[in-house]
C-alpha cells in the first residue's frame, strides 16, 4: 500500500491562497460544523466559492479540508475569513450529556437482567 504525503500542495500556492498568513484562529476545531449563509459573490476566490458550495448543509471543518485537498490550517484560515465576512456560520456539535444525567448503573443492570429473562 502506497502512502502519499499529507501536504501535497505547492507552498507558493498555499501562501497565495491564505494571503501570506500561516496561523489560524483556534475558534474552529476539526469537528466544527460550517454552514453557508449566502451564495458566492462574483469575483470571489475559488477556494471560498468551493467552501460555500460544500457547506450548503452542515459540514465539518475536517471534511472541507479533505474535499479541498488543503491542510487543515489553511482551511481554518479560509473558513475564518468567510466567517468574518458573514458568509458562513459555525456550529459546534453538541457535547455529550454529563455523566450525572445518565441512568444509574443498577437500573441499567436490572433492565438487562429483565431482557435476558424474556
Amino acid at each position: 500500500m502506497m502512502h502519499k504525503p499529507v501536504d501535497v500542495g505547492d507552498p507558493d500556492r498555499l501562501y497565495m491562497v491564505t494571503g501570506g498568513r500561516s496561523t489560524a484562529d483556534d475558534a474552529f476545531d476539526l469537528v466544527t460544523l460550517i454552514v453557508s449563509e449566502s451564495e458566492p459573490s462574483t469575483g470571489m476566490q475559488s477556494e471560498y466559492v468551493r467552501i460555500l458550495e460544500l457547506c450548503r448543509h452542515p459540514t465539518a471543518l475536517v471534511e472541507i479540508s479533505a474535499e479541498l485537498k488543503l491542510p487543515v490550517t489553511v482551511t481554518r484560515i479560509l473558513v475564518g475569513d468567510l466567517h468574518d465576512m458573514g458568509k458562513v456560520s459555525a456550529r459546534h456539535p453538541r457535547a455529550a450529556e454529563s455523566v450525572a444525567s445518565l441512568p444509574e448503573t443498577a437500573l441499567l443492570q436490572e433492565v438487562l437482567h429483565g431482557l435476558r429473562n424474556l
